[in-house]
Formats: C-alpha cells, structure tokens, sequence
C-alpha cells in the first residue's frame, strides 16, 4: 500500500480516473451502481480504501453516514476537500487490516475497484477486521476485476505508464490478470475460487458474481 501512500494519490489518482477509456469508465459507474443497490436507506456505511472520495461522495446521497479510511493522507485531506459541507461523511487515515472502530457499527463496509490487491495486507486478516466491524445482519463487499475486461484494463494501465502515473509496464510479468511495473507496482486479481476460499477459511457465508461483465463481487453477509 505503500506505493498508493506516497506514489499514486491525491492528484495523480484523480488522474488516472481522468484518463480512462469508455469502457472503464463503464465499469466504474457499474461498480458505483451496484454498491448504491446494496447500500439502505440512512444506513452507515464504511469504504476502505476510500482515495479521495470517489465512490463515497455518491453513497453519501443514500446512506445515512459514509465513513473513508485510506493509507495516504493527501487522499484523505482531498477528501475531505472535495465532501467539504457533507454533514453525514467523515474520513480517516487508517490502515484497512488494522481498523481503528468498535465492533458492530457499520451496516454495509466496501472495498470495490480491486481494493483487496491494493492493500498488500493478509486478505484474510482484512476480511476479519471488516467482519469485526460490521453489524449482524449487515453486509460486506469485495470486488476485484473480472478476467473479461482484461485487455481494456491492461490499456487503461498502459496509458498511466505513459503519462508517467504509474511505472513502465514490464511485459515480461505481465499477465494472468496481473499487471506488474518496472518501478514496483503490481496489482493482482482475485478470482471467484480465491474468495470463496477464503471465506470457506473464515466459515463465512458469501456469494460471488460478476457485474457488467468487469467486477468480480465477494458479498459477505454477517
């Protein structure tokens, strides 16, 4: 997570999201969509890895109160910045697999655009603490990207790279749904047999499926 902390933040992330192709722009709103479909009306809800707000900003018109954790405190500052007079949001620097609640406190707890790989943490350790924070009955979801939109993701990336967001794409690495940079950078993927391995691992009760053909969805009910 590191790398999210000191090299991919605040501005350049917002660039990188400035720079998609349709297609991941797509994707993107899909995932937004879907997650506004789970979320309750006047629920609480927590985003980890929460960047500068992206997908929080939008729960927030639904939720009763949205709360972002992320690594990087640029993110949290621009945050902060970009939600400035949303009285139901609140954000955080705080580390995902190390959450700084109480338990039982939030209705729905997010981790979408691949938010899983991002971390570099203990999957299952993650998956614990967000079970820890969620209340009985409430829900959680993961998402990670699914093998379909492979080529476009890997355009989308490249075009970081070229711009200098993100390191060279080292080809030689590259493939199999990961994406791996000359200066470090790697992002992975989880597939439906990774999730449901580690909640079976956990003896957690979660459905894996596909949205728009470019998530892979983890939901977890607690």
């Amino acid at each position: 997570m590191d790398y999210y902390s000191k090299s991919l933040n605040s501005a350049r992330l917002v660039k990188c999201y400035e720079v998609s192709t349709p297609r991941i722009k797509q994707f993107l709103e899909a995932e937004i969509l879907h997650v506004l479909d789970k979320a309750q009306e006047g629920s609480s809800v927590l985003d980890l890895g929460c960047g500068y707000g992206r997908v929080a900003v939008r729960l927030a018109d639904k939720a009763g109160k949205v709360t972002g954790i992320d690594i990087s405190e640029d993110n949290i500052e621009l945050a902060g910045e970009i939600c400035r007079g949303r009285s139901n949001m609140e954000f955080f620097v705080m580390d995902a697999a190390d959450l700084k609640f109480k338990d039982d406190i939030f209705d729905l707890v997010i981790c979408v655009q691949n938010g899983i790989s991002a971390f570099k943490s203990d999957p299952e350790k993650l998956i614990s603490e967000t079970v820890r924070v969620t209340r009985s009955g409430g829900s959680i979801l993961f998402s990670s990207y699914s093998e379909k939109i492979w080529e476009t993701r890997l355009e989308w990336f490249e075009v970081q790279a070229d711009l200098g967001l993100i390191g060279k794409i080292d080809q030689k690495k590259t493939g199999n749904g990961n994406i791996v940079c000359e200066d470090g950078f790697m992002a992975t993927t989880y597939t439906e047999k990774d999730f449901m391995k580690m909640a079976s691992s956990l003896d957690l009760q979660a459905k894996v499926y596909e949205v728009d053909e470019s998530s892979v969805f983890c939901e977890i009910i607690v």
